[in-house]
């Protein structure tokens, strides 16, 4: 190829999965991440939302996922997200939801509403607590394993995790395409690729790199990830300068509120200490009137207190 070709720059995934002329590539990349029984196997489905390369020579463009339905009415979302940030769960199960409610129709009832299955592609880490490489979330209940509905579900492959060294299943292929498929040289190519998708997926990176509307598309869209990744960065760099400036207001507001209240408490024991002084000065001051009182009450009986001494 005259250019290596990333195959998770959304264009080239869009491409990859959301194509007419790939449908079997999305066919064989959701059986291999669904895993389906032979019986349930996809066999047939509708992109409703094919790809064109028109739509990416604006870089306005922000819907990049494929969304697909099977014969079955079942609906499928695949989007790859290169960035982790803060809600990014919450949008996956945002997503769904409303795939999920989007299906009704006026006058239809609940019982019309069929799968949906969100499959997300990580080109970051999302759960740095957790091994496994592909999670998958379904409507179970926690002690028994039952079934909600037959809802779908959100499945997440990070794929750094995937670090197998062998090629063991159809989405370990698909995998490590992904994760090694800009470094591949398509007049080389490793042993693992020797299948008739992965040869078609290349095939696919070679257009993007020999017709030259398809590599400008390619190029328009890198630049563009590029431009949003660096402000993404921006944004959470002052998105930490803030909490940490936050952080350190509240840490200097605890500070002057605990000097406030020491202030406060030595003010107390001042005043309880000028307070007991005051009583203790109270206290001599009476007894040393009850003892003139008694002092002269002795002479006035004519006895002599120096007497009572001896």
């Amino acid at each position: 190829m005259k250019h290596r070709i990333d195959p998770t720059v959304d264009c080239v995934f869009k491409a990859l999965l959301g194509s007419e002329e790939n449908k079997n590539l999305l066919i064989h990349f959701l059986n291999a991440v669904l895993a389906p029984p032979p019986a349930r196997r996809i066999t047939s489905v509708t992109l409703l939302n094919p790809y064109s390369d028109k739509d990416f020579l604006s870089d306005k463009l922000s819907v990049v996922d494929v969304l697909a339905m099977s014969e079955t009415q079942v609906r499928y979302q695949i989007e790859i997200q290169l960035t982790v940030y803060r809600g990014l769960p919450e949008r996956m199960l945002y997503n769904w939801c409303d795939l999920v409610s989007s299906q009704l129709r006026e006058g239809e009832g609940y019982e019309t509403l069929r799968p949906v299955h969100s499959i997300w592609l990580m080109g970051a880490i999302l759960w740095k607590e957790r091994d496994a490489f592909h999670s998958c979330f379904e409507l179970w209940e926690r002690e028994n394993g039952w079934e909600l509905c037959q809802g779908g579900g959100i499945h997440v492959l990070e794929m750094l995790k995937w670090n197998r060294k062998e090629v063991e299943t159809e989405l370990d292929r698909w995998v490590r395409f992904f994760k090694e498929g800009k470094e591949l040289d398509d007049e080389a190519l490793p042993e693992y690729m020797n299948t008739p998708e992965m040869r078609q997926a290349m095939e696919t990176l070679r257009r993007f790199s020999e017709k030259e509307r398809a590599y400008h598309v390619y190029r328009k869209r890198l630049d563009y990830l590029r431009q949003q990744r660096s402000m993404a960065s921006n944004l959470e760099e002052e998105r930490k300068a803030k909490e940490a400036a936050q952080r350190r207001a509240r840490e200097q507001e605890r500070r002057a509120r605990e000097q406030e209240r020491r202030a406060r408490e030595q003010e107390r024991r001042a005043e309880e200490e000028r307070q007991e002084k005051e009583a203790a000065l109270r206290r001599a001051a009476e007894e040393r009137r009850e003892k003139e009182r008694l002092l002269a009450l002795l002479k006035e009986r004519g006895i002599d207190p120096g007497a009572l001494e001896d």
